[in-house]
């Protein structure tokens, strides 16, 4: 079950991710132009509405058509949602969109098969066109007259759930299950499916909205890695702990400090505790973000805040820090020596787990001479996380060495065609193997840990070295090539 929750999840926030940035735009002109904002202005104000109630909604539509039915799905899915808009355009129909963009996207696939080796000779674009045209008209009425009105109202149901939970100051116990299911990787069927919904719908409302700090605090998980640094007895992971805490609170890469959670399982009631202070903080002081804070860092939750609510927020955050600090501090302090690789090693497993992938794929067994690398790719689940974090640190690894080769990150999805080097999690190979066949990938958890740097960068300069090539090819395990290599 758990498994199923968390492949949903991942499903959801591969619709809604793509589109954070519209969102976020969304969250600024309402933040600055509305009526009530820093510098009101009726023309950007007149930008508002119109890419709440269509561009966002149209846009994670087309991305959910074509993640199940290529570009016919990606058209069939924006058509198909502007029936669910048009029945009801009080109502943000981002959760009619994460339906009808998948369900276009599955109509053109099912048609596809249908029709393949039965097309006519001659008729393929005729056929093309007018299948995405009708099947995408029939959808729009079916959104309309049925998907539309049915999401309004399991909107209208948990806003007010919300509402009650907010007016009786309950909402602080969503931080019970919340801080679990984001160690469990269930963050993402919470966040993109329950939260961002909601909170958009009150923001379009209210100008503001609580639902968007639940997931994103820094503050809860701050505590944690603090506690580590000043009191953990194991030297390795307390000198580990100063720069997680920079990862995480400037780059909002919550998941790097799930191992430290996982070595002390009992240090979750920190966060949960610190969460819920900060949740009540907010709630008795009406707090609220304009837009998500994608990624969930001290400088997007502070930029997402409107100006009146600055102080306040940033009281909330130190709030949850302290609390959690506080907390985990002494079970840390008690704790023995805990090995921080092996709580890594946990992440990556329930990781794979969340993707329904247990086994890895083995390497390419074709590797391309040193010097005919020109691109290297870092790629994870979204492509904004841990890739962007590895290719940054490698890229300023072998700038001075090899500055002809360039190192970027993407998706694991999306790894382009003129990739020589894919660096990508074990767990995500065959997503990668399907994406860049032609690429050499190599396995690690990217972006944590220095040592997967050093194998990549030795990989750089020494893939001609046939010894090396052997070892590289018969292994799946970065820290037992390492060993080989020391």
């Amino acid at each position: 079950m758990k498994a199923k929750v968390q492949s949903f999840g991942k499903f959801l926030s591969a619709m809604v991710m793509p589109n954070i940035g519209a969102l976020i735009a969304f969250g600024f002109l309402a933040e600055l132009f509305i009526d009530t904002g820093w510098i009101p202005n009726e023309g950007f104000n007149s930008m508002v509405s119109p890419m709440l109630t269509y561009l966002i909604p149209i846009l994670i539509a087309s991305t959910g058509g074509y993640m199940v039915g290529g570009e016919r799905g990606r058209v069939a899915g924006a058509i198909a949602v502007i029936g669910a808009i048009m029945s009801n355009t009080d109502v943000t129909m981002l959760m009619a969109a994460m339906i009808m963009g998948p369900l276009a996207g599955f109509c053109i696939k099912k048609f596809d098969e249908a029709m393949d080796g039965h097309m006519p000779a001659g008729f393929e674009m005729l056929i093309n066109n007018f299948s995405v045209g009708i099947i995408g008209m029939l959808l729009a009425m079916l959104g309309y007259v049925l998907i539309g009105p049915v999401m309004s109202a399991i909107l209208s149901v948990l806003t007010a759930g919300v509402n009650i939970l907010i007016n009786n100051n309950l909402l602080p116990l969503v931080s019970i299950l919340l801080e679990p299911a984001k160690v469990l990787f269930l963050n993402n069927a919470i966040n993109h499916g329950v939260f961002t919904p909601i909170a958009t719908a009150q923001a379009a409302e209210a100008g503001k909205s609580i639902m968007y700090m639940l997931e994103t605090n820094p503050g809860p998980g701050l505590g944690v890695l603090l506690a580590y640094m000043f009191f953990c007895k194991d030297k390795a992971t307390k000198d580990s702990a100063p720069g997680a805490v920079i990862i995480h609170l400037l780059g909002g890469i919550h998941e790097i400090y799930f191992p430290y959670i996982l070595m002390n399982p009992i240090v979750i009631i920190a966060p949960i505790v610190g969460n819920m202070a900060a949740i009540f903080w907010y709630s008795i002081t009406g707090c609220g973000l304009v837009g998500p804070a994608s990624p969930g860092s001290i400088i997007a939750f502070l930029m997402m805040t409107p100006g009146s609510d600055m102080f306040k927020v940033i009281i909330g955050v130190l709030l949850a820090t302290g609390v959690s600090f506080v907390i985990a501090s002494p079970i840390v302090r008690m704790a023995g020596e805990k090995s921080l690789e092996a709580a890594q090693g946990q992440v990556a497993a329930m990781k794979a787990e969340s993707k329904g992938q247990t086994a890895a794929v083995p390497a390419n067994e074709k590797l391309a001479d040193s010097s005919a690398v020109k691109k290297i790719i870092f790629a994870c689940d979204a492509g904004m996380g841990s890739s962007a974090m590895g290719a940054t640190k490698f890229r300023n690894r072998i700038k001075d060495v090899r500055p002809d080769i360039k190192v970027t990150n993407t998706s694991v999805d999306n790894i382009p065609g003129d990739c020589d080097i894919a660096v990508v999690q074990t767990t995500l190979a065959a997503r990668a193997q399907k994406s860049a066949p032609q690429a050499q990938l190599i396995f690690g958890i990217v972006g944590i840990g220095d040592e997967h740097l050093d194998l990549l960068a030795k990989l750089c300069t020494m893939l001609e070295d046939e010894e090396r090539l052997e070892v590289l090819k018969t292994t799946k395990d970065v820290d037992w090539v390492l060993e080989q290599l020391s």
